[in-house]
């Protein structure tokens, strides 16, 4: 099945409209730090190793599951769109039936000499918080998980 793509003027509006609505930010933890959606809670996809390279958050999908019901309707969002759908085709495939892709992310949809051609959260004016709530940080929700 594809996954269903909306902007991030759609999001902020679903969000704002319906508390049930979830943002799921899988942006790393240092970018989530430096500003994020308004209510967004931050799950990682991938980390960034001491190498500098993204490697795969082998705890993504336990996060996820220890803190949101396969019914729960989320919105994934990244920086630009990519990491968010391999994100939502993951939570597809292990049984979330309401997932929708934020496809320019925070900082927008890039072409190939980096341009933005369609701009992000951020860019877009919408809501933006450098601080994590209660219980929406990585650290809050991955502290969930039953060993």
């Amino acid at each position: 099945m594809d996954i269903t793509s909306i902007s991030p003027q759609e999001a902020h509006d679903r969000t704002a409209q319906d508390e049930g609505v979830i943002y799921l930010d899988v942006r790393t933890v240092e970018e989530f730090t430096q500003g994020h959606p308004a209510k967004a809670y931050n799950v990682p996809l991938l980390h960034r190793h001491l190498s500098g390279q993204m490697v795969p958050n082998a705890d993504f999908l336990a996060v996820v599951r220890a803190n949101f019901p396969a019914e729960a309707r989320l919105l994934v969002g990244c920086q630009s769109g990519n990491r968010s759908l391999r994100a939502a085709e993951i939570l597809e495939a292990a049984g979330y039936t309401q997932v929708v892709n934020v496809r320019c992310g925070f900082g927008g949809a890039r072409d190939a000499a980096g341009r933005i051609v369609e701009p992000g959260w951020a860019a877009l004016g919408l809501p933006v918080e450098r601080e994590p709530r209660p219980g929406a940080s990585y650290e809050a929700l991955q502290g969930k998980v039953r060993p």
